[in-house]
Order: C-alpha cells, then sequence, then structure tokens
C-alpha cells in the first residue's frame, strides 16, 4: 500500500512538472506584444502624471490642469518638452479657470518624454501628431 501511494504521488508530481513545462514553452512561444510609443506612454503617464492629472486627463479643479483639448497639449512640442523638463511653477488660465499647483521637473529618458507626450497628445479625446525622440532630442538642447 505504501508503495502504491508513493508511485501516484510520483506520478502526480511528473504530471504537474510536465504541465508547468508545457506552460513555459506556451509563453516562450507566444507572440510578444508590440511595445508602440502610446503602450509605453500610458505607462508613463500611469506612474508619473496620473496622481495629479488623473486617469482621464480631467485634471484637480484649480490644483492641477486638464489635459483634455487644451492649448498647452495641442499647441507647441515645445511648450510641453520644457514642461516636463524644467518643471512649471507659474499659475496658468485654460478655459476661463485657474490652475496654480506647480509641476516639478520630471526625471525621464528622452524615449519616455517622447512616449507620454505622444500618449496625452492622443488620448482622452486628444488628436494631435506624435513626438519623437529626435524632437525631445533638439528641443532639450536649446532648453540649456
Amino acid at each position: 500500500m505504501k508503495y502504491f501511494i508513493l508511485s501516484i504521488l510520483l506520478g502526480v508530481l511528473i504530471i504537474s512538472f510536465s504541465s508547468f513545462r508545457d506552460v513555459i514553452e506556451i509563453k516562450k512561444s507566444a507572440p510578444q506584444q508590440k511595445s508602440t510609443p502610446m503602450t509605453r506612454g500610458k505607462v508613463v503617464y500611469t506612474q508619473y502624471c496620473m496622481p495629479c492629472h488623473q486617469v482621464d486627463g480631467s485634471g484637480v479643479p484649480n490644483l492641477n490642469p486638464p489635459l483634455i483639448n487644451t492649448s498647452y497639449v495641442l499647441g507647441s512640442k515645445a511648450t510641453l518638452v520644457q514642461i516636463l523638463v524644467k518643471g512649471f511653477n507659474k499659475g496658468v488660465e485654460i478655459d476661463g479657470d485657474f490652475y496654480s499647483n506647480p509641476m516639478p521637473a520630471q526625471a525621464l529618458s528622452d524615449q519616455q518624454v517622447s512616449d507620454v507626450l505622444t500618449f496625452v497628445r492622443n488620448s482622452f479625446g486628444n488628436k494631435a501628431t506624435a513626438v519623437t525622440v529626435a524632437e525631445v532630442k533638439a528641443l532639450k538642447s536649446k532648453l540649456k
């Protein structure tokens, strides 16, 4: 009886290991999701921007401006890069509402700046051209 139980346990372990190995092989052979500026930008937005500008880009009244169809988001790429790289310590009026919370400079790579600005400029109902890494590098070089 003892050998019978040991044989069953050993069989279960072997089958479990085989199933686990098959799952690993399936994951290895599964196509990887393509990384795009929008998917990477969403990750950066969620980590760095969302606490102040909210999940839907609506901001916080009188503190953090919305990112929805504003001239800041849809306008000059240079202004956006400057805000991310240098921060923004002035109050700003957007559509008749005043926002006063300072935005600290963000320590992001050129790729992250490009991705998050592309994401914001094309999310929350916004439709604007992408911001490339080359544009970020060129614009940052003018800020120094």
